[in-house]
């Protein structure tokens, strides 16, 4: 699995590099490294007389808080098989990797509402079901034959995608999400063939080092309870429901998380009885990854250090933990860049803005945080990207209070969203009616494009003007002016008719104010009269602007 995580991070830009959507994204080989980082942190403090039922829980764990982006969820899934298919086992042959690896696959497809083929999807499925097919030819294979029949099968598979998805022929190119997992796939294959555990390269560890965290911010008053313990328990066969735990760690400290899947607990508490915590705890199961910190002592190190050094702004949690008031029903959570784009959703009552976006896709683990500093008894999450969504679905099965995933692709559907809420309404009205409201806006985005391509029937340079339309490319332009009036005009012909509309431009960090009023009064020129415009500055990145229609 290190080897596995190492191999697609060093080729991360090479899978990039496939991304046939010209559009600046959070691209696929970036996601799937960043999701295997967690994994292989956590596996790299595991010694060497593990079996595979530890590892691979481990690593599912870490996956799926680690997951970024559509591609980052289906890799984490697929090997959430593989800690079903080995549970409790201690080495794996050759029917149990098909085994864990069909279970993955049917975990990935059922994720996916409207699976494609000719995708990371089809090189599993393609994989798996030629390892079913072998076993029946082979009952007696070994277990590292079984893998290089994999690898070798997810290779074939992945050829075959420009086959099954049209654009990827057009492009020449073949899947990115395939191809990633054959990196994964590969980096196993060496170790398991008995070669060395492929290294890291230098930049790569650099630049997915784990950042270093201050407790200056803190002072000794405000630290009730003197350790910060954390672990994991890995559950045995019928441990039950871990409701009691948690109650017995509110009894004894605070800033309680006490968060489970299907083969693991992980808990957070700060508490003076760290020993009794653990104690209560392997009631459920082993313990693992127990990390024990004294709060005051670290405090005054940091107190100390701060004192001797040019004083620097101090770095805390951006979302730390709010157990639930039972007073507040409704809180949100919405995932968005820029401060103006960000100061409109808290104008409109959401609590915490996870930064995200177009090229920057958070983890579930991320917006898990902001679910958890968010105390209301339902938490409605607007991922505002469709490369978001599927990571933010992750959190329902991980928070410890009810979660509500609203399917927002873009930024202005979640301000409608919020704009729909109705505090008196019960969940199950207000889903229903902020669903209805974000399916009602039309959406406009000016970019540039990040690559040459050939997309969609249109010839695209590198560096011009791309205009979407619902995030579909419909023009390219050179002109900034004409693009926004066109699309606009084209959004509010298709939302009005005959009546007036409310038009939002927000402009982006590289849009200067003059620029954008200038676009305004142009705009407002073009557009019948009962046509309201409001210009926003937004400060996104990626997009000089975004428009909302309705």
């Amino acid at each position: 699995m290190i080897s596995g995580a190492n191999n697609i991070a060093n080729h991360r830009q090479e899978v990039d590099a496939l991304n046939v959507f010209p559009v600046p994204d959070g691209d696929t080989g970036t996601n799937m490294s960043m999701t295997m980082t967690p994994a292989r942190r956590e596996l790299g403090k595991m010694g060497d007389d593990v079996s595979v039922a530890q590892v691979s829980h481990a690593a599912a764990s870490a996956l799926l808080r680690g997951a970024r982006g559509n591609s980052g969820v289906i890799l984490s899934l697929l090997f959430r098989g593989f800690s079903k298919g080995l549970q409790n086992k201690e080495s794996a042959d050759a029917n149990d990797l098909v085994h864990a690896l069909t279970l993955g696959v049917e975990a990935a497809y059922k994720a996916v509402m409207k699976p494609t083929e000719g995708t990371i999807l089809t090189v599993s499925r393609l994989a798996a079901e030629h390892g079913a097919q072998v076993l029946t030819e082979r009952p007696d294979i070994s277990a590292q034959e079984m893998w290089q029949e994999l690898v070798a099968a997810a290779a074939q598979a992945l050829e075959k995608t420009p086959d099954l998805l049209p654009v990827l022929k057009k492009a020449g190119v073949v899947d990115s999400g395939g191809k990633g997992l054959l990196f994964v796939f590969e980096g196993m294959k060496q170790v398991i063939d008995g070669g060395d555990v492929i290294p890291l390269e230098e930049g790569d560890q650099k630049s997915e080092a784990p950042k270093a965290v201050s407790a200056a911010g803190a002072s000794q008053e405000e630290i009730t309870f003197t350790y910060c313990t954390e672990f994991i328990v890995l559950k045995k066969k019928g441990c039950g429901d871990p409701v009691k735990l948690r109650a017995f760690l509110e009894s004894i400290g605070d800033c309680v998380v006490v968060v489970e899947d299907e083969n693991i607990i992980k808990v957070h508490v700060h508490t003076d009885n760290p020993g009794n915590a653990l104690q209560a705890a392997l009631k459920y199961g082993m313990l693992t990854n127990i990390k024990i910190d004294n709060m005051r002592e670290e405090h005054e190190r940091a107190a100390a250090k701060a004192a001797s050094e040019e004083p620097a702004e101090p770095t805390q949690d951006a979302f730390p933990y709010r157990a639930v008031d039972p007073d507040q029903d409704y809180g949100f959570v919405a995932v968005a860049a820029g401060e103006g784009i960000k100061a409109l959703f808290q104008d409109l009552g959401v609590e915490n803005v996870v930064s995200g976006g177009q090229t920057m896709n958070p983890s579930t683990d991320e917006i898990l945080k902001a679910v958890h500093a968010t105390p209301a008894k339902t938490v409605f999450v607007l991922p505002n990207n469709k490369n978001i969504i599927m990571a933010a679905e992750q959190t329902i099965k991980l928070a410890d209070r009810k979660v509500i995933v609203l399917p927002s692709r873009f930024i202005p559907q979640g301000l409608s969203a919020m704009l729909a809420f109705d505090p008196e309404a019960d969940v199950k009205t207000n889903h229903l009616n902020m669903t209805k409201a974000l399916e009602k806006v039309g959406t406009g985005q000016l970019t540039f494009a990040a690559r040459d391509s050939e997309y969609d029937n249109q010839v695209i340079k590198k560096g011009e003007l791309l205009a979407m339309e619902n995030g579909k490319i419909v023009f390219t332009e050179k002109s900034m002016t004409k693009s926004v009036i066109r699309l606009t005009r084209s959004l509010v012909k298709k939302a009005s008719g005959e009546e007036g509309c409310f038009v939002t431009l927000l402009y982006g960090e590289d849009v200067t104010e003059e620029k954008a009023q200038q676009v305004e009064r142009d705009l407002k020129a073009k557009l019948p009269e009962d046509v309201e415009v409001t210009l926003v500055n937004g400060g996104q990145p990626v997009y000089y602007f975004i428009i909302s229609v309705e």
